[in-house]
């Protein structure tokens, strides 16, 4: 977060609009007075204080950097995103209004803003931006929620549902009548959403063309978060709920409305997009995970800070997040790894059977060793599933390794061993080896094309496919050179 920053240049340009006010009532009379600081001085904590909305926004902020891994810190990024925000400010139709906006340690991508001012952007978003009329159109859309008073409209929206709902339900109980009335309430919702949605994006889009920027902007970003979510899609990923598209609905028709809006705009003769300034301040990104949670590499889980590390079969797809590891394959075969608290004299065939397991075979458990490391197998049987419970201690910390498959599957097992008998203790060479990944922007040279850059990239699967995603390359479009582009890696 950087609200002492943008908070600076925020309370900077309200002070100037007072000092002009003033200017005008002067009667040409100047005292020393004049040139003493004041004693009350206009910042954005005494435009705000006593304001409710920002006291509640402000008590959620905690809970939202715990949900999303924390602020990032990167003064190069921060002073980029800070420019574009103060470039809108200036163009708001509440001048008044004050921001902080937070820089989120996230590969989600995702934006989205609270009741008083408070903006939240993802590194994640960041990386998959091109331009700054692009991160300036996610913003402005942000703070048309805000000024637009979308929080609270939406909070009261779901209080009345939320008590129509109990009424329906105390007086109808269980009924196909009182079913009706309850969809026909989150239907209501939904379309209110949706209209905030498109309200917020008429908005933003008004905004970027007067601060300069380029109105077609919302609708290209638009059309990237729609392929990234085609591209989670595909690769499997799971964990989808903390993104954009998770809470903003993306549509078509939703892009040609923004199309349409950016085309009455652009007659104005806006088409600035800061491309350079933009890529400037994310080169060196964090890209994906962080080193506290752990590296996904191809079909390996890597873990430099916790020393370990283990492998999926090939036609899984690892989804790493704050709680857990997880991974999908055929047939409905999952994967979970964590790591949990074990005293040191309580051993894991005791651990196994302490009740966290259901439907556990007590006569399946097996003490055993695997790549020097203690540990202890065992199967359970639970609502039509099988399972493989696999945990090991190492490092001074026990983890634990589940395999689940339908019951009538016969891939537990190989799937099972195969995880199981991949775990192991990394080695310090391998640890201090080990290196995030982060966004590189580099000048394309004669003779490079998107397949040759692609394969500069490492760690990400995929690797062509990633490269256009995030340069924005619609199919059968290459690369020129001199052109400035994003490609991901751990060098």
């Amino acid at each position: 977060m950087f609200p002492a920053r943008v908070a600076r240049r925020l309370a900077g340009v309200l002070a100037l609009a007072l000092w002009v006010g003033a200017c005008q009532s002067l009667d040409g009379a100047i005292s020393e007075q004049a040139f003493v600081p004041s004693t009350n001085p206009v910042t954005v904590d005494t435009v705000t204080r006593n304001d409710r909305m920002v006291e509640l926004a402000r008590a959620q902020h905690p809970r939202i950097l715990a949900t999303y891994g924390g602020e990032y810190s990167d003064p190069k990024l921060e002073r980029m995103v800070a420019k574009v925000v103060g470039s809108l400010t200036l163009v708001s139709d509440s001048p008044e209004q004050t921001y902080q906006i937070t820089i989120l340690n996230s590969p989600n991508v995702n934006a989205f803003a609270l009741p008083g001012g408070f903006l939240y952007v993802t590194r994640g978003l960041l990386a998959l931006a091109n331009d700054s009329a692009e991160l300036a159109a996610v913003i402005a859309h942000e703070m048309g929620h805000v000024t637009a008073n979308h929080g609270l409209q939406r909070q009261q929206k779901e209080a009345e549902e939320l008590l129509a709902s109990k009424v329906v339900s105390d007086v109808l109980g269980g009924s196909q009548v009182a079913k009706a009335a309850l969809v026909r309430g989150k239907l209501r919702l939904a379309q209110f959403s949706r209209n905030q949605e498109l309200e917020a994006d008429k908005i933003g889009i008004g905004m970027i063309a007067e601060a300069g920027y380029d109105p077609y902007a919302a609708a290209r970003f638009l059309q990237s978060m729609a392929s990234y979510a085609d591209f989670r899609s595909i690769s499997g990923a799971t964990d989808a709920s903390l993104d954009f598209l998770a809470s903003h609905p993306n549509a078509p028709q939703r892009i040609d409305l923004a199309r349409g809006h950016a085309q009455r705009h652009a007659q104005a003769g806006a088409d600035g997009r800061d491309r350079d300034s933009f890529l400037d301040g994310i080169d060196g990104m964090l890209f994906g995970d962080t080193p506290e949670e752990g590296f996904v590499r191809g079909n390996n889980f890597l873990h430099p800070r916790l020393g370990i590390a283990f492998a999926v079969p090939d036609g899984f797809v690892i989804d790493n997040s704050a709680t857990a590891v997880t991974a999908a394959g055929p047939g409905d075969v999952a994967i979970r790894f964590d790591g949990v608290a074990l005293k040191r004299n309580v051993s894991l065939e005791d651990y196994l059977q302490s009740g966290w397991v259901t439907g556990l075979d007590p006569n399946s458990i097996r003490t055993t060793t695997i790549n020097g490391s203690q540990a202890a197998t065992a199967l359970a049987r639970a609502e039509g599933w099988q399972f493989h419970i696999a945990v090991f201690r190492a490092g001074g910390q026990a983890y634990r390794l589940l395999t689940a498959a339908p019951q009538a599957s016969n891939a537990l097992m190989p799937t099972a061993n195969t995880v199981a008998g991949s775990f192991r203790i990394l080695s310090e060479s391998e640890r201090r080896n080990l290196k995030p990944l982060r966004v590189r922007v580099v000048t394309v040279k004669p003779g490079e094309t998107a397949g040759t850059l692609a394969a500069r990239m490492s760690g990400v699967g995929r690797a062509l496919e990633m490269f256009r995603l995030l340069n924005a390359m619609p199919p059968g479009a290459g690369v020129s050179a001199g052109e400035r582009v994003k490609i991901v890696t751990d060098r």
